[in-house]
């Protein structure tokens, strides 16, 4: 079932919920430093837990202890719910972490 992209308003309300969060055209990015690598890949596999579960999967890109999510649901060519709520998922991990 297609999930609706969201209009530029209720992706800035979305943004202001989601510190750390930034826009770049049709996806929303953030990066966070944890402690150390280890740290790092532990967040990752919680996140791809939390993906896995979703059934919607965040680009994830790693250098050492810094890491950085982008999200966009590109079936639908934007950024829909489906986003918000990975990303609100992935922040609570980044903040348990210490990230």
């Amino acid at each position: 079932m297609p999930t609706p992209t969201l209009t530029d308003a209720e992706i800035a309300d979305a943004l202001q919920k989601l510190p750390g969060w930034d826009r770049d055209g049709d996806s929303i990015v953030r990066t966070a430093t944890l402690p150390d690598f280890e740290s790092a890949i532990a967040v990752v596999d919680r996140v791809a837990e939390d993906a896995e579960d979703a059934d919607h999967h965040p680009d994830i890109d790693i250098r050492y202890a810094t890491l950085t999510f982008r999200l966009s649901t590109h079936s639908e060519g934007g950024l829909t719910a489906k986003d918000v709520d990975l990303a609100a998922q992935i922040s609570d991990r980044l903040s348990t972490a210490g990230g």
